[in-house]
This record gives C-alpha cells, structure tokens and sequence, in this order.
C-alpha cells in the first residue's frame, strides 16, 4: 500500500470535519464555542492520525512533532489575544471606549458612518500592521458608535473587518504581509506594490457597498444618540485626557514596538486611567472599595454596569482575559488538526490535486486561489497556509517563467483576507470573540474580503500586468525545460 494517503482517502478527515461541526452548531447554536467545536476538531484529529498510523504505518512521533510545532508557532498569537482580553476589558471600565463612543457619535454622520468605519480602520490597520490590534482597539469602539445608532452590528463587523485586513494585507509592518513576501522570495515592496492592483479595486468597490449600505439604513434620530450620549456621562466620567491612552498606543505602533509589549503598556495605563477617572466604576465591580480589585477583574475577569439603557449595558458588559479561554481553547484544538493532516502527508495529497488542474494563467491562479482557502479551512491558521501555499506553488510559478510577485499577491488575496472568515481559523474566531459577533453573522458584509480573491482571479483573467521573470534571471536549463 502507498506511503502516502490518497486524495480520496485524505479528505474523509476533512469531510468528518465539516459533518461534526454541522452538527455541533445546529445543536448548540451560539454555545458550540463553549466546547463543542473543540471535540469536533479532537475528534477529526484522532481519526486523521488513526488512518494514519493503521493504514499507513506513520509513526506517532511525526504526529506528536507536528502537532507540537503548529502549536509552538501560535504560542505569540494565544499570548496576544489574553492580552487583547485584558486591554479590551478594562479600556471600557476606564472609561476610553464610552469616550471614544461619546465623541464619535458627534463626529461621524450616519449615513457615512459604515464607509467612515472601513477608511478609519484601514489607516489604523495600516500603522499597526496588526487587524488584530486595530480591531480590539478602535474596532470595538466603533462597534459601540454604530449600535447607538442604529446599525446592525454584523455590518458594523464586515466594515471593521474590511478595513482591519485591508491595512494588514498591505502594511509594511504586517507578519502575514512580511511572510508572503520572504516565503515566496520577493522584495517586500515590490510585493506591496504589485497587491495594490487587486486591492485597490477591492476596496473601492467596499467602499461604495457601504456607502449605499448606509444610506439604505434606517439610523436612530438624532434626539436618539443624544440620549446614549447622556447615559454614557451618567455612567462614566467623559474627558479628553482619557485619549492619552489610545494616543500613546498610536505611538508606540508607529515606533514598531512588539504588539505584545504596546498592548501590555496600553493596559497598565488604563487600569491607571480607571483608578484616576472611574473610581465608582472599579468599586461596583470589585462589590468593595477596593480599586485594585476592580482593576484586576476588569482585566481578567466577566463585568457588567448598569445604566439607564438596557442596550447599553450590554454593549459596556466586558469578558476579560477569561473570556478569551474559549478561543484559545479551539485555537489548540485547530492546530491540533493541522499537525495531523501535515503528518499524515493528507494536506499535501489534497494540495497535488490542484496542482493537476494548472495549464494555463487563469487555472494557475484559480488553483492557487482555492489551495488558500483550502489551506485556511484545513489547517485553521493563516500562517500555516501562507507558507504552505507559497512553498508548494514557488517552483509551478517559476517553471511557468512568472515572476514570484504574483504568486506572493495571490497567496495574500487568498490566505490573508479570508481567514476571519471562517469559524473554526485562528482568526475568524478571534474577530468574532473580539466583537461578540458570531463569524457567520458578519461574513455576508465583509465585502472587501469576499471581494479579494474574486479580484485576483478576474485580473489573471483579463492578464492586466501579469508580472512575468525577467529573461536574466531565467537559466538556460530552465528556458530547455519549459520548451520541453
């Protein structure tokens, strides 16, 4: 029997996978976070290594190393998003997001406000080279300026979302955009200036459906927000020093100091900026006068406040690092699967099937377009697929004498802007615990991101600057190669 499983045979994990789920979410809805997705993926893992070991004779330890490797790689990523809990939580009890919220109701019209959220969140996006940290930051409070007007807040989502990745996808400070481009052996800015042509369009379009969007919308009148805006300064004490905190974070971004040292910093100063300004808000939390206790279960731990309006105490309510534990539960859970399918040699049975298809420009990067999203359903990690992709589609792209820019362009319209996308991917179910809003809910509005990889395939179709490989760096092997 072969070595290596076949691509029948390598997609029963797969198909095992999606029945599981299907099933975990038609039976616990919402909950199926809370451990149900965990056992699906447990469960798909242990029948991937299984056939592995029974039916090929794939020893343990290749598993296990696998296994341990996916997780090691995310390891920056599970410290992050505690931190992301942390910061998320006590920036609310502070009193900065309700300022943040206060302000921009005044600022930012209704009709242009979902537009206004995707330009804001690219340019955030774009100095912090994180749709991580601009969505835990900003995103949220713009989440909360748009359901006090009125907006559902899955579109509020898909325009945050759109321009968070719109920013990492290009940013010269982003991992995703920095790995692309060293995976596929091509200059960072050369890299960056090649996606403008699929991005650009990409984004203009999403800027237009959410203009549109927003003009078809019903927003709350005016007397409405004011309302909002009056119980936010009954609750909270409302002051411009608050936006010294998100000010220095600005700058720490700017100066590229780790994420994980500028969230951290970002925190202490809140938890300083909630003893200093919301004292009463601290003292309910902790049910005492102890301020320091309300500070730490700020951070750590789930809070609400009540105020004169339902619906904002449910936006004020936070779920601390605590409430990140789900995710990070299903991220281990994730890799957990992907280490078995890389082991067992499923993942690259799949991806050979692809390759089959590639005889011309279009199928070439159809192909590629569909083994990133494959690889973001597979092995629920955009790193992962970026490198995957990028590895076993590099020599295809240069023996067909195409220049790595495009492949490292596709491989970003593909992996990068679809993972939150998807539930059980890394980021699909950070987005949507950040948010509170469920991945299936805020995907329909995610225009840029659905818009990206239609855009790079449309492009290859109409063969608008194809970048092809300069004829001095093509080897005379290669030119008898590609005529045989």
């Amino acid at each position: 029997m072969s070595k290596t499983p076949s691509p029948l045979v390598s997609l029963i994990p797969i198909l095992i996978l999606v029945g599981m789920l299907f099933a975990t979410i038609k039976t616990f809805g919402s909950d199926a976070l809370n451990g149900g997705s965990q056992l699906s993926l447990l469960a798909t893992t242990a029948s991937c290594i299984l056939i592995g070991m029974v039916f090929y004779r794939i020893p343990w330890k290749n598993y296990e190393k696998a296994i341990t490797d996916n997780i090691t790689g995310v390891a920056t990523s599970i410290i992050i998003l505690l931190i992301i809990g942390a910061l998320s939580g006590i920036w609310m009890l502070s009193g900065i997001v309700p300022t943040l919220i206060y302000y921009g109701m005044q600022i930012i019209h209704p009709s242009f406000f979902l537009a206004s959220t995707c330009l804001i969140c690219i340019l955030v996006s774009l100095m912090t080279g994180s749709s991580w940290t601009t969505i835990a930051t900003i995103g949220i409070a713009l989440l909360g300026i748009g359901k006090a007007q009125g907006f559902n807040e899955s579109w509020i989502a898909g325009a945050i979302i759109s321009g968070a990745y719109f920013g990492d996808k290009v940013s010269p400070l982003s991992e995703t955009t920095i790995l692309a481009a060293s995976v596929t052996e091509t200059p960072l800015f050369r890299h960056i200036r090649y996606m403008m042509i699929t991005t650009i369009p990409s984004i203009v379009i999403a800027l237009i459906l959410f203009v549109l969007l927003g003009f078809s919308t019903d927003t709350h009148s005016v007397q409405h927000i004011q309302e909002v805006a009056l119980h936010l300064e009954q609750r909270f004490t409302i002051t411009p020093w608050l936006l010294i905190v998100p000010l220095v974070t600005a700058i720490l971004i700017a100066r590229k100091v780790p994420s994980i040292i500028t969230l951290s910093i970002s925190t202490i100063l809140a938890c300083i900026a909630a003893a200093i300004f919301q004292p009463e808000v601290l003292r309910e939390v902790a049910g005492e006068e102890s301020l320091f206790k309300g500070m730490m279960m700020g951070c750590y731990g789930s809070t609400s406040l009540s105020t004169a309006s339902p619906a904002l105490s449910e936006l004020v309510a936070t779920r601390g690092m605590a409430g990140m534990m789900n995710t990070v539960w299903l991220i281990l859970c994730a890799m957990c699967f992907g280490g078995a399918l890389t082991a067992s040699g499923m993942l690259k049975s799949l991806m050979n099937v692809f390759i089959r298809f590639m005889k011309t420009r279009v199928s070439l990067v159809s192909s590629t377009v569909c083994s990133g999203l494959f690889m973001n359903l597979a092995t629920a990690d955009q790193y992962i697929s970026i490198i995957l992709t990028g590895n076993m589609f590099g020599e295809v792209y240069r023996k067909e004498g195409y220049d790595s820019s495009l492949l490292s362009r596709t491989t970003e319209d593909a992996v990068t802007v679809t993972s939150p996308l998807i539930p059980w991917n890394t980021c699909g179910m950070t987005q949507a615990t950040i948010l509170n809003v469920p991945t299936l809910a805020y995907l329909p509005y995610c225009f840029f991101n659905l818009l990206s990889p239609l855009m790079s395939i449309f492009i290859a179709a109409i063969g608008y600057k194809i970048a092809r490989r300069p004829k001095a760096e093509i080897h005379p092997a290669e030119v008898e190669e590609l005529a045989a």
